[in-house]
């Protein structure tokens, strides 16, 4: 019965999560920050510093780019390489959910659990997205499970295995990766009235896997980079992002109820019928009910207290919410074949139907083949009005200005500690515009009159030679030749 499971999870993952990954755009805003990226660093052949647009980017810790540079060298660079270990850790959360639960209790709950996460749709829409989220997920979970089974079973070997997993969480999302697991620990220890057990928690053989984990990409970071890596990596990415916050809109109280809802889909419809019929039922819980519940709850409270929300951040409590709903089904398996199978057939249609089309229109890879016939070394390549697109230079491979006004320009540079300080990619301003150069200009079609205003008054009379339609939004292209051109 075990090997019929994990063979109906491996085709699960192989049509939920592999099937079509190729076909995916790169898109923005983040996606093409992590693409380019490791591309940059492929190039330059420097697998430690992480750098984009030519410059140093502390943005966030090593182990995804390593993961996107061994994709990169062995499947080249496209989609499919971007898009595997995502894909990969995806696969490795189902078979982590499905073993822990099994032991938690039995296999029945272990396959249910492991299947609803498959099938929920914020664990699909990740296992395609090329961000540091399933990695995260999957040391995470390692490092809680292991804690647990080393408490529950009395097997305390099992901490160096949680200790190792949180130090390459670290690696993967910085500090959180450590200090979040600890909180939950702390808790659960505190419910259990067992707090003296953080004695056997606090040896020293414990945190020396640790820092020796850690240290092999940050000690040699902060001894190559110093105070710039420490004010930007921690200052910025880590203590800005959790008091002030990156997007106004996102920070409400009730944002994580909606993520959550919405991430747990269709379960979260179903169980929310099954938890309307049982109100009277007072369940009870025991020391694994316990652990399960604050480790998905401190999560999302947690990250409903930060300032910088972000619908990835609480899925590392995607896989003990699942465990522990997952014991409603298991007299109820008509009713999870049914949601189950529909889903395993919905979402290849929504793939094909909805998301290349939305994918397509978040991405500028139409932009790149458009340009890259009017590029050369000599031509300046410019992007004005919207968001910026990385996604337009991981697919040409140019060099694009950001052009602004004078006035913009001084809002929006770069700043220390200051949101501004993640704009680091190149900028022009109207007035630095090369008259000497062929200039091919990317234009956002809502900004079309700003640039026209300004750019002929600098350098003359430009040819449109393109538009390329996204969705409702609208790219214009547009060519300017130095006087006296013959090419």
């Amino acid at each position: 019965m075990g090997m019929l499971n994990c063979i109906f999870l491996f085709i699960v993952s192989l049509i939920l999560f592999f099937l079509g990954g190729w076909l995916i755009p790169i898109t923005d805003p983040t996606e093409s920050v992590y693409t380019l990226t490791a591309k940059e660093m492929l190039e330059a052949g420097d697998w430690l510093s992480p750098r984009i647009y030519g410059d140093y980017w502390f943005d966030k810790p090593i182990m995804f780019y390593w993961e996107l540079l061994i994709a990169y060298k062995i499947f080249g660079v496209n989609e499919f390489a971007s898009r595997f270990f995502p894909a990969l850790f995806a696969t490795f959360g189902l078979f982590l959910t499905y073993l822990f639960g099994a032991k938690l209790y039995d296999k029945k709950v272990g396959f249910a659990a492991a299947v609803m996460l498959a099938t929920s749709l914020e664990y699909w829409y990740l296992s395609h997205a090329v961000i540091t989220d399933m990695t995260l997920l999957v040391m995470f979970s390692i490092t809680l499970m292991s804690f647990f089974w080393g408490y529950h079973a009395g097997k305390p070997q099992f901490y160096l295995i949680a200790f190792a997993a949180s130090g390459v969480a670290v690696l993967t999302k910085g500090p959180i990766g450590f200090l979040l697991p600890g909180l939950i620990i702390l808790i659960f220890l505190a419910w259990q009235g067992d707090l003296q057990h953080l004695r056997e928690l606090f040896r020293v053989k414990h945190f020396a896997i640790l820092l020796a984990i850690i240290a092999i990409w940050y000690l040699p970071m902060m001894l190559l980079h110093g105070w710039e890596f420490i004010e930007n990596f921690l200052g910025v990415h880590n203590f800005l992002r959790a008091t002030v916050t990156e997007y106004k809109n996102t920070n409400v109280w009730y944002y994580y109820l909606v993520v959550t809802a919405l991430g747990f889909f269709p379960w979260s419809i179903v169980l929310i019928g099954i938890a309307a019929k049982n109100l009277r039922r007072l369940p009870t819980f025991d020391v694994r009910d316990k652990f399960l519940i604050v480790w998905a709850l401190t999560v999302i409270i947690f990250f409903q207290l930060c300032a910088t929300k972000y619908i990835t951040y609480t899925l590392p409590a995607m896989i003990p919410a699942m465990i522990f709903l997952a014991k409603f089904f298991v007299n109820r398996w008509r009713l999870f074949l049914g949601v189950t199978l529909s889903t395993i057939i919905i979402y290849p249609l929504a793939f094909y139907f909805v998301v290349l089309p939305l994918t397509e229109e978040n991405s500028a890879r139409r932009e790149a083949q458009v340009i890259l016939p009017l590029i050369d070394e000599k031509t300046c390549v410019v992007s004005h009005g919207g968001k910026y697109s990385t996604s337009l230079v991981f697919y040409s491979g140019a060099k694009i200005y950001r052009l602004e006004t004078k006035e913009n320009y001084e809002k929006i540079r770069p700043k220390n500690m200051s949101w501004t300080s993640k704009n680091v990619m190149p900028f022009m301003t109207f007035d630095e515009m090369p008259t000497d150069k062929k200039i091919v200009a990317i234009v956002s079609e809502a900004f079309d009159k700003s640039f026209l205003s300004n750019a002929v008054v600098k350098v003359g009379t430009w040819e449109l030679i393109g538009e390329i339609q996204n969705g409702e939004l609208k790219s214009k292209i547009y060519r300017r030749n130095p006087d006296g051109y013959n090419g």
